[in-house]
């Protein structure tokens, strides 16, 4: 450690839930009128961030994820757009690690970008982190990321990335994608689980797949204090069962983000009650559509 290097323990004490409290951009009536910022930063607390994308900008609208560790952060998601004049991630990101650089000063400090999946408004923001120094860039796709994982050759392991005392556990979990990860984060308990799930439509790519990833989500939390269960989007409205139709801006009657590891076993009813033929069914937080 530095002379004078401020070290934060990540490791003591256990995770408590509490809500994100947060009112999330929505997106407008009219695209062209939109005042909501390029990106939404909600700090859950002085190491965590939330990042949500512009609705005016992309419909999608994705979450991203930024953990801060001793010795490096991690930007979970890039976004769906890859101009840096509508979706200014870089430097949202960069402002981010100053300010915190400002609270913990230390001489050198990385940045590591990470994925869930390589679907496009998950990556579209990569290139402006290519040139950044001290940043790693780890490719989303299967070739890349698994390896990088140790997936490759073992798709059941857990993998741990640590940030500097802040050690992120990392699983395949396919299905979505056949490259989509989960993260879990111990020192909020959040499960990141990308486009696996989340409040709106799950695609499944791969039906069988799918099941065993919703299995293993559901054995690993059990064996975690897990705080909340936090996909990339918003698609569901408030009405039990109804969602947003496709390539909505607008969603003011958006329920909230997180979810919990009670739906994770809804979702796995759901797939028993549907059994081995996939069909797209409607259940009150969430709607379960066979394909990509």
């Amino acid at each position: 450690m530095d002379a004078g290097m401020s070290w934060v323990d990540f490791t003591g004490g256990v995770p408590e839930p509490r809500a994100l409290d947060v009112r999330w951009i929505h997106g407008s009536p009219s695209a062209k009128h939109n005042s909501d910022p390029d990106i939404q930063v909600h700090g859950y607390d002085e190491h965590t961030f939330i990042l949500r994308q512009n609705m005016a900008v992309d419909y999608e609208a994705p979450f991203l994820f930024v953990l801060f560790g001793n010795a490096q952060a991690v930007l979970i998601d890039t976004g769906a757009t890859a101009s840096e004049e509508f979706l200014p991630l870089r430097r949202t990101v960069d402002e981010l690690v100053s300010e915190w650089l400002s609270r913990h000063p230390r001489d050198e400090y990385g940045l590591l970008v990470l994925h869930t999946h390589p679907h496009g408004d998950h990556v579209a923001g990569d290139a402006q982190f290519v040139d950044r120094p001290a940043t790693t860039v780890v490719g989303a796709e299967r070739c890349a990321a698994w390896e990088y994982f140790g997936f490759a050759e073992d798709p059941d392991a857990v993998a741990r990335i640590d940030l500097g005392g802040r050690v992120l556990e990392c699983l395949a979990t396919p299905g979505h994608h056949e490259a989509a990860v989960t993260f879990y984060d111990p020192w909020t308990g959040f499960l990141l689980t990308g486009d696996t799930v989340y409040p709106g439509r799950l695609y499944i790519q791969d039906w069988a797949a799918f099941t065993r990833t919703i299995d293993r989500l559901i054995e690993f939390s059990d064996r975690r204090p897990v705080t909340h269960v936090l996909g990339c989007h918003i698609e569901m409205t408030r009405r039990p069962g109804v969602d947003y139709p496709i390539r909505t801006i607008y969603q003011p009657d958006e329920p909230a983000l997180e979810m919990t590891t009670g739906h994770l076993r809804e979702i796995r009813a759901a797939l028993a009650e549907i059994g081995d033929r996939p069909a797209r069914r409607a259940y009150p937080d969430f709607i379960l559509c066979p394909g990509t």
